[in-house]
């Protein structure tokens, strides 16, 4: 590994690496993060009470729509073709948890993606259960596993 940064010229500003003359490969990225949430909030998601309506489904088309949308949020992530996504939300006792796998055939990776598939998915779940929860957090937002690419495969130890 070099240890210049790679989306950084000599003169300190900032630009988007020329992906290009890179092979194009399989590539899957897993992201995973929590939503916590008072015991009131987890009954409505559980019971189907929430007012706003169906919080779960509203998350999980709002991580996929955001899938999509991630090179207009994160200035130096490349337009890549996406093929599948699921973003999967599960009740817990103290929260949701938030799952989101991303899948391409391209020149560079899809962890970003899976990264704002998570997060905006967890900011829509907060919209639609704030009347119900205040205090509803957001943690633990992080990549979890990555395959193909030239850096190979890794998945989170825990």
């Amino acid at each position: 590994m070099s240890s210049r940064l790679t989306h950084v010229r000599d003169d300190g500003s900032a630009h988007m690496v020329d992906v290009s003359a890179k092979e194009v490969t399989a590539r899957e990225a897993s992201a995973a993060g929590r939503v916590l949430l008072s015991r009131k909030a987890v009954d409505a998601l559980r019971d189907g009470d929430v007012p706003k309506g169906d919080a779960l489904a509203v998350a999980r088309i709002a991580g996929i729509q955001a899938v999509k949308r991630t090179p207009e949020l994160i200035p130096l992530a490349h337009p890549i073709a996406v093929h599948g996504i699921t973003v999967d939300l599960d009740v817990a006792d103290d929260g949701v948890d938030i799952v989101a796998t991303v899948r391409t055939a391209d020149r560079t990776g899809i962890e970003m993606e899976a990264l704002t598939a998570v997060a905006v998915a967890a900011l829509a779940l907060i919209d639609m259960v704030k009347a119900v929860d205040k205090h509803a957090r957001i943690t633990d937002v992080r990549v979890t596993a990555k395959s193909g690419g030239r850096s190979g495969d890794w998945v989170e130890q825990r």
